[in-house]
């Protein structure tokens, strides 16, 4: 009989943390946004590491996500579709990197405001766009001796 009560203890704490895992999981995912937010395109030579869901973000902090990502055929640059919290104004300078947070890391798009009193309008394009740098790429140059052939 104390055995039985036991099993039922440890199988209702394994459900009770399973259950705490899953309300950490749907807040984490559907996090970052107000609810209200504005749209802003932006055209990466290469968007390597960046899908839909991806974090947009700004000063390391989660203000938006990518919620399209497309090939344009005709400029063959990657297309992605901004979401961002309507709480932040873009000024019309703002520039868009895809970064990285590490070696192991993920990719996120990170936003740097500019200094410029004029705001992006909602549905506009950031012009100002750096594409990842592939590691691959780097240790490539390195190992062949690229870096002086420029």
């Amino acid at each position: 009989m104390a055995n039985q009560a036991t099993e039922v203890l440890v199988g209702a704490g394994v459900l009770a943390v399973a259950a705490g895992f899953f309300i950490y999981a749907a807040q984490t995912i559907g996090g970052g946004t107000s609810g209200n937010s504005d749209t802003y395109t932006a055209s990466f030579a290469t968007a390597e590491g960046i899908s839909i869901g991806t974090d947009v973000r700004m000063s390391g902090v989660k203000v938006g996500i990518v919620t399209a990502l497309k090939l344009n055929s005709e400029t063959f640059r990657a297309d992605a579709t901004l979401t961002v919290d309507d709480e932040f104004r873009l000024p019309d300078d703002t520039s868009a990197l895809v970064s990285s947070e590490g070696l192991l890391g993920g990719s996120f798009i990170e936003l740097l405001p500019g200094g410029s009193p004029f705001d992006l309008d909602p549905g506009a394009e950031i012009e100002d766009t750096q594409s990842s740098t592939s590691l691959v790429q780097l240790l490539l140059q390195f190992a062949g001796g690229g870096f002086g052939d420029q």
